[in-house]
């Protein structure tokens, strides 16, 4: 079974919204820290934004903050992320990750999903 699966991805024009969705099988929905990334090409990997189970757990890269919207969904058992007024340089691969606690890292990663915008 794979751990953590990522969907909604595609095409949308600059201006335009898309919505993440990480579906997290088994205990990972209790993870401590719940995250995406993402990959630009020739870019590292960078920070997009991070949730918990725990109030002020919340964090956002300043490229994104106002824009995107990270929470959890216990029905669900997923991990999404709103994307709204997306820009070209939002372009590139955004990977779902779990932290299972404070002192592992970010050691559980999905496949990823691939978000273009175009101008």
């Amino acid at each position: 079974q794979v751990p953590l699966v990522e969907s909604g991805g595609g095409l949308v024009r600059a201006g335009g919204s898309l919505r993440l969705s990480c579906a997290a099988s088994g205990h990972l929905f209790s993870a401590y820290a719940l995250a995406w990334f993402r990959q630009a090409p020739g870019k590292e990997r960078e920070f997009v934004a991070t949730t918990g189970h725990n109030a002020g757990s919340t964090a956002y890269a300043d490229s994104v903050k106002g824009r995107f919207t990270i929470s959890l969904d216990s029905a669900k058992n997923s991990i999404d992320l709103q994307m709204d007024n997306l820009t070209p340089d939002d372009t590139a691969v955004y990977y779902c990750t779990v932290s299972p606690s404070m002192t592992s890292g970010y050691n559980i990663w999905g496949q990823g999903t691939q978000v273009t915008v175009s101008a």
